[in-house]
């Protein structure tokens, strides 16, 4: 049960005061799912690895703050279907579905601890149409799973541009946005993977740079439009992507 005592352990109006950069407002209710899922995170860190940040403030700033950082450049306020590819411990997913419980989401990890531990935080936080899947992407990109049925796909995943498009951009429908976070080092990236995002059948519609609020944390989010259907042979089978990108 989400209980508002939490408000009284933590300070958090510096996380308040970065999300009004974009325009994030949030009852009192989301900043204890917030902080709720802080604590989970922290204490589930302590028998598996989920993240190496872990004090407070940062935990709010690159992970909490970074995630929600898109919704400069996509208006998340309408219903939408969100797939997050490579979620890990739940970013960006978990912190869009807090702050826009208007999208429905799908987390997708290949680790199944990973999951049981997302799973954990979606009861916990008494979140609703969120789903965690343990599975790669290379199988659940297929014609009878979850091919071309979500309006937008994101991915914090350290992978190049070339080879997290392969993952990703199947999973997004015709008119759809995929939408991976990177940082300012894209440029030779999209360069490199200019190939792949239009043979994937996306077109790059913007690039938005930009220092995380009150930091020097460069961001970057690159935007791409699917123009037409992925051909049917992509995503190649497990392990063909990092090993052999498409260019």
């Amino acid at each position: 049960m989400i209980t508002m005592d939490l408000l009284k352990k933590y300070d958090t109006a510096f996380f308040e005061k970065d999300l009004s950069v974009f325009s994030i407002f949030l009852e009192k209710r989301q900043i204890c799912q917030f902080l709720k899922y802080y604590e989970l995170l922290i204490e589930k860190n302590k028998v598996m690895n989920l993240t190496a940040i872990t004090e407070y403030e940062e935990v709010i700033k690159k992970h909490f703050v970074d995630s929600l950082s898109i919704a400069s450049c996509i208006d998340l306020s309408k219903y939408f279907t969100l797939i997050d590819v490579g979620t890990g411990a739940g970013f960006p997913g978990i912190p869009l579905k807090i702050a826009f419980p208007n999208l429905k989401i799908t987390l997708l990890d290949s680790l199944k601890k990973r999951v049981d531990f997302l799973n954990e935080v979606i009861e916990q936080l008494e979140l609703t149409e969120i789903e965690a899947v343990h599975g790669r992407a290379e199988d659940f990109a297929k014609p009878d799973k979850l091919r071309e049925t979500y309006d937008i796909c994101v991915s914090r995943a350290v992978a190049n541009l070339a080879t997290l498009s392969e993952y990703c951009i199947p999973f997004v429908k015709v008119g759809g946005v995929f939408g991976p976070y990177k940082s300012e080092k894209v440029t030779e990236e999209l360069e490199i993977g200019k190939k792949a995002v239009n043979l994937l059948g996306c077109r790059l519609v913007s690039r938005k740079d930009f220092l995380l609020p009150n930091s020097d944390i460069n961001r970057t989010i690159v935007l791409f439009q699917k123009e037409k259907e992925t051909p049917k042979k992509f995503p190649r089978k497990a392990g063909l992507p990092s090993k052999e990108p498409l260019h």
